[in-house]
């Protein structure tokens, strides 16, 4: 997996800064360091596809990209095998697969990421299918796709917007570390809770947890890991979690 260049975001809106805004720093980098100059947005986790393409096109173009929806395109496969970046947008976790499936996508973002080096950012919903499956997604399930198997290019679940239970909090409902829990009840699968503002950047074979630059004072960007049969840990911004893509 040498060639593998993710970046997983938690969200793209985050308290203290404009849509995206937060990721401005990492996203730039990011593109610039595998010489992207159009990225390929893949909106299917809402159904205004072109309204979204523009509200993320309009981000990328002031960093300096072009964006191209990959709805406007012939043939959508085509379009994945000739893209020089792929960014899947966030919204409804469970539309956005059963859109890849019906489109037959699955395979080919798979083979391009794994085996080809094409660069992938994923937000939300987009983190979701980027994982080994939309299981621990906390979307309705406003349709059913062929399978819960995502794209697997790293081989663990993403929590995307985690939140630890506030300590002094009056909700009595149940809580996502708990949530977390019954998947692993009957799944094994290491389960990452990103917080907002939070990204996981994979490089190769590295891992590292990501956050924005200068960040909101009081703010915890963190993440904190879920494994069946044991205590949560809790990362801080700049860990290294390398060690999960060896799962």
């Amino acid at each position: 997996m040498g060639k593998r260049q993710l970046l997983l975001m938690s969200s793209s809106a985050v308290h203290g800064f404009g849509y995206l805004e937060h990721a401005e720093s990492e996203l730039t980098s990011f593109l610039k360091h595998n010489s992207v100059q159009e990225v390929l947005f893949v909106p299917y986790a809402l159904t205004d596809h072109d309204g979204y393409t523009e509200r993320v096109g309009s981000v990328l173009r002031k960093l300096g990209f072009g964006c191209t929806g990959i709805h406007t395109a012939p043939d959508p496969v085509r379009a994945v095998q000739s893209a020089q970046a792929i960014y899947i947008g966030g919204g409804n976790t469970f539309l956005l697969l059963d859109t890849l499936y019906r489109r037959q996508l699955v395979e080919p973002i798979r083979e391009r990421v794994l085996h080809h080096g094409v660069p992938y950012v994923g937000s939300s919903a987009g983190t979701n299918v980027a994982t080994r499956t939309i299981q621990t997604t906390n979307d309705m399930p406003i349709v059913q796709p062929a399978s819960f198997e995502a794209l697997a290019l790293v081989p663990f679940n993403i929590n995307p917007h985690y939140l630890d239970p506030e300590p002094n909090g009056t909700h009595k409902g149940e809580t996502r570390p708990e949530r977390i829990n019954q998947f692993h009840e009957l799944n094994a699968a290491p389960v990452l809770g990103l917080a907002e503002g939070t990204a996981l950047f994979v490089d190769g074979d590295r891992a590292t947890l990501v956050g924005p630059q200068p960040a909101v004072p009081g703010t915890p960007y963190d993440a904190r890991l879920f494994r069946k049969g044991e205590q949560s840990v809790l990362y801080k911004v700049g860990s290294d979690l390398s060690f999960l893509l060896r799962e």
